[in-house]
């Protein structure tokens, strides 16, 4: 085992190059994540999956595939999973008239979701895949364009019973969860993909409402991924990079135990700290330090995938000369993530009665 292999790099297409297979067996790198570009069919995804796991067995094999728009993989007999607003419509729906059952929506809502994360995950797991970067627990307030339809609910106890009961499927199925965006990404316009968003609400008034899901989910939460946004009322610093957000609430004041994952280190809002732009290699350093246990980074293999050597490098230098040390805590939660059980081969899958009952409850 690794002292601590807190990145978790891209691949550039459909097959490995020698380039991926150098950047994987490096000692730093704990993960690949996927996207649609290293996608054309199950036997070829298959492929690739275990390729990865033969350069090293113990690799975190990750993708965002949360149903909706945010779904990798969407052919070749995948299920399309619903937008998790739509269980939450669905939990809002107790019909009319003489079908009219007070709270049976919600009741028919949570059967929904964990089918949904029994379906996503087993699906993926028949594909190599471990991990999936959900659920999503921001509040849908009306607002975020890149959030959107990706939440569940405006209220925060909706929120939290339906992703319990979606990673209640999720762990049936053998596979970790992520809760995202912490403390709340919903409440605010921008995208931080493209820009650095700002919450200027208290802390009172976050706790209070977005972030209450993740107390609430404290026993079911395997992993957790910040915002890139800032609250300057709590830190000038995004989220992802604060010790305050990271070590005194999440970890101390909520309690949480689990893997933090920073959020893909190129997007916008991860690229200015402090008023600097900062290198990858600076925003890395700076999330680890803050209390993140891993971080992304996210197409950049593409091309010569210079900025991953130079991410991979210049972290090895950093550790070198002190600037962040190794944590065997943060490996062993790497590793926790993990699957258990072997999955089920997907011929299997399609006719198992639990599967196929899911399949019915989807929306």
């Amino acid at each position: 085992m690794t002292e601590h292999a807190p990145l978790i790099l891209d691949v550039a297409g459909t097959e490995l190059t020698a380039a991926d297979r150098r950047r994987l067996a490096h000692p730093l790198t704990g993960g690949v994540i996927l996207f649609a570009r290293n996608w054309t069919d199950r036997t070829q995804l298959l492929q690739l999956t275990s390729a990865i796991k033969a350069v090293r067995d113990d690799l975190l094999i990750c993708v965002d595939h949360e149903g909706g728009r945010v779904q990798r993989f969407r052919t070749d007999g995948f299920t399309h999973v619903p937008p998790m607003r739509a269980l939450g419509e669905l939990w809002m729906d107790d019909r009319q008239g003489a079908k009219a059952i007070a709270g049976s929506g919600a009741l028919r809502a949570t059967n929904a979701a964990t089918a949904a994360g029994y379906v996503l995950g087993s699906e993926l797991r028949a594909c190599g895949v471990d991990f999936s970067f959900t659920p999503v627990l921001d509040l849908d307030w009306g607002e975020s364009g890149v959030i959107g339809d990706r939440a569940f609910h405006r209220d925060p106890r909706v929120v939290a019973l339906l992703a319990k009961s979606l990673m209640h499927g999720l762990l049936q199925a053998g596979m970790a969860n992520c809760g995202k965006h912490f403390p709340g990404h919903g409440f605010v316009k921008a995208d931080s993909h493209t820009e650095v968003p700002v919450d200027k609400r208290s802390l009172k008034a976050i706790l209070a409402d977005d972030a209450a899901p993740y107390p609430w989910l404290s026993t079911t939460l395997t992993s957790v991924m910040p915002a890139h946004v800032v609250y300057p009322k709590v830190d000038s610093r995004p989220a992802g990079f604060s010790q305050r957000w990271l070590q005194d609430i999440l970890r101390r004041q909520m309690r949480f135990d689990g893997a933090i994952f920073s959020d893909d280190l190129s997007m916008e809002g991860a690229r200015r700290l402090d008023g600097q732009v900062v290198s990858y290699t600076d925003a890395a350093v700076a999330a680890l330090e803050a209390g993140c246990d891993l971080v992304l980074l996210c197409n950049q293999s593409v091309g010569d995938g210079r900025a991953v050597d130079e991410l991979i490098d210049g972290l090895e230098k950093a550790q070198a000369q002190g600037l962040w040390k190794p944590s065997v805590d943060s490996e062993s939660r790497r590793l926790a993530l993990l699957p258990e059980t072997l999955p089920q081969p997907w011929d299997e899958l399609m006719y198992q009665p639990a599967y196929m009952q899911a399949l019915d409850l989807l929306p």
